[in-house]
């Protein structure tokens, strides 16, 4: 019933976030830049995990410009890969090598020497497709962001996730893997 549930929801939402205009998408984008960027601050974080949107998420373009513009290191997420369903965290840089992953979204040509450990991370920034008031997020259901922030208070990273206001539901349905959020920022 759960699974049902929790498919139906991400269907519902992700048509609505594909309906978005062109200038809802850039005034949330430049709405989240800024919260993100004052976290940023008020955290005094130096390394920050982001990713690529895709499938209509909110923009991050900005954000990681702004972040290279401050002398910040951003990491995206890669598909490890031997340890299948995890993610490692590389360097990204302007002049980093992309290539596509088997989902289709870009990611940093696996180097071992861009790897940060996530105990390196200051804030880990997440995708998500659905969220709730309590910080429970609902990803497009492969697990790997849940994977990746098992027991995430015992290391030096807080997961914050980057939403539309039109994202959230009144109550997720979760799942015993599901790991709550310490924040979502809404645009």
């Amino acid at each position: 019933m759960n699974t049902q549930k929790r498919q139906q929801i991400r269907t519902e939402i992700r048509k609505i976030r594909a309906n978005l205009t062109a200038l809802q998408q850039h005034q949330a984008e430049q709405s989240v830049t800024q919260h993100a960027l004052n976290l940023i601050e008020q955290r005094q974080a130096k390394n920050i995990a982001l990713y690529f949107s895709f499938d209509g998420e909110i923009s991050t373009k900005a954000l990681i410009q702004s972040l290279w513009m401050q002398n910040k290191n951003v990491y995206l997420p890669v598909l490890h890969p031997f340890t299948k369903h995890y993610l490692l965290f590389l360097r990204y840089l302007p002049d980093t090598p992309m290539k596509q992953n088997q989902f289709g979204i870009w990611e940093p040509k696996l180097n071992v020497q861009n790897v940060l450990p996530l105990n390196e991370l200051d804030i880990l920034f997440t995708p998500l497709v659905a969220f709730d008031k309590k910080g429970n997020r609902l990803g497009m259901g492969g697990g790997f962001y849940d994977r990746t922030l098992q027991n995430w208070q015992n290391k030096s990273f807080i997961p914050v996730g980057l939403a539309y206001q039109c994202q959230q539901v009144e109550n997720l349905p979760t799942e015993h893997w599901d790991v709550p959020l310490f924040d979502i920022l809404v645009g």
